[in-house]
């Protein structure tokens, strides 16, 4: 039997197996994983001498905002991006499209639009806020991933969950097989901290983490899983910005509590003095750490205590960022980051920090599609699954500018980052969808994933 693909002769990497070999695709699909570089018959071939081959990414912390009246990415440009990063599959976060999706309604909007704009698969999250319980039925139905919830406010009209919502969520969750997602800092606090700034007449930019401190960040991850463990539920904690707080997740588990755990590479790759430099692109929230707690992460993500690197990719106008850069609390919250995760893990943990490439794809690959229901199909090369594979060339050195962005808006926290290791090839489903520096496929090839 002629395969459609082979790729041959290129380091195959997976959460568990490196070794020289090939990928045979044959219909959209991994037909079988061959060791050395045997000849076999194929319609096209892709030569990976000297190159990694890896299961693509699954990024499951996307904000692409789309439907919304006035465009903050979208999901043509946000797929594009992804893909030139390596990511092959990513699941959407509910709170930037307007209206938030938080009713079967609107996540049919929203499926809508992924259909027709869509360069790789796309799962979606609903929405858990104040006022929906009586939606979760039609969300859950209409094939969400995830529930997600924030215990502070989100800046958006995404309303805040409090202890009561998110418990009950947990519950709702738990009966259906979903995890929920949950942003964990203290409401109260926060504002408490924000208010007396203010009074004081603080609006530069280390005012935002001053309101924003570690300690809030772990009470509201401590009441969470204290939550997860009355209900029952798959608590999935998101962006933690700390070791102390993924430790507790370790420790939640190993007591029981269904509990995993996810970090983003802003809070590896920058601190708090690179925050203060790159302006109102770096704004985030939780906030960027002092570089005491960005090396304490890392020795999470070396000891394997990370369950998974997602982006958090939250991309704004132009004019949120670089209208306000003289108050901080007018900028815009959040980093566009989806195009270039990959290659920032790659260049501070595997050649920095010796992150080995299994560790690498189980926390940014295989550990996501588990947690979001679409493993083995995705973030794995077993025959059989969808050949979703992404192509890296480790050792190329290069420096971001933002011209070569595909975000609709091209202003990220990482221009002026130089990378060692970069992206050649992106596979979707067989399908060669980033190659030779370009995008290859049309919006719309990119499928919905439903659990």
């Amino acid at each position: 039997m002629t395969a459609d693909l082979y790729i041959r002769n290129g380091r195959i990497v997976t959460e568990t197996s490196d070794f020289t070999g090939g990928i045979v695709i044959k219909d959209g699909k991994i037909s079988q994983l061959v060791h050395g570089n045997p000849e076999i018959e194929a319609v096209e071939t892709i030569d990976a001498t000297g190159k990694v081959v890896m299961p693509g990414m699954v990024d499951p912390h996307v904000h692409f905002s789309e439907p919304r009246p006035d465009a903050y990415e979208g999901f043509e440009t946000g797929t594009k991006a992804a893909a030139a990063g390596g990511i092959t599959t990513v699941v959407e976060m509910p709170l930037n499209a307007s209206p938030p999706t938080i009713s079967g309604e609107l996540l049919a909007k929203k499926q809508a639009v992924v259909q027709q704009k869509a360069v790789i698969d796309v799962g979606l999250w609903g929405g858990l806020v104040d006022n929906n319980l009586t939606e979760l039925p039609d969300l859950e139905a209409g094939g969400v991933l995830a529930l997600k919830a924030f215990m502070s406010d989100s800046a958006s009209d995404f309303a805040r969950s409090d202890d009561d919502i998110v418990f009950a969520g947990l519950q709702f969750a738990a009966e259906h097989g979903l995890p929920v997602g949950v942003h964990c800092e203290n409401e109260y606090i926060t504002r408490f901290l924000k208010e007396k700034l203010q009074a004081e007449g603080r609006k530069d930019m280390r005012a935002w983490p001053e309101s924003r401190p570690p300690f809030q960040e772990l009470e509201a991850i401590d009441r969470a899983i204290h939550l997860a463990k009355a209900s029952g539920g798959h608590l999935h904690i998101v962006h933690i910005s700390q070791a102390e707080g993924i430790r507790k997740t370790i420790a939640a588990r190993q007591a029981g509590v269904n509990v995993t755990n996810e970090t983003c590479p802003q809070y590896l790759l920058l601190d708090v003095e690179d925050y203060v430099r790159i302006g109102p692109t770096a704004k985030c929230a939780p906030a960027i750490r002092p570089r005491e707690l960005v090396e304490e992460l890392w020795g999470s993500v070396l000891a394997g205590e990370v369950d998974v690197i997602a982006c958090d990719h939250s991309p704004c106008l132009p004019k949120d960022k670089a209208g306000a850069a003289d108050d901080v609390w007018q900028i815009w919250g959040g980093i566009s980051g989806v195009q270039t995760m990959l290659q920032g893990i790659i260049t501070e943990g595997v050649h920095k920090r010796g992150l080995s490439l299994n560790l690498l794809v189980k926390m940014m690959s295989s550990n996501p599609a588990r947690i979001f229901g679409m493993y083995p199909q995705k973030g794995s090369l077993e025959p059989g699954t969808d050949a979703d594979i992404v192509i890296v060339d480790l050792d190329a050195e290069w420096t971001l500018t933002a011209d070569q962005l595909l975000y609709l808006h091209k202003h990220s926290a990482f221009i002026g980052y130089e990378f060692k290791g970069a992206v050649s090839q992106t596979l979707v489903r067989g399908m060669p969808v980033w190659a030779d520096g370009e995008i290859q496929v049309e919006p719309g090839y990119g499928n919905l994933v439903n659990r």
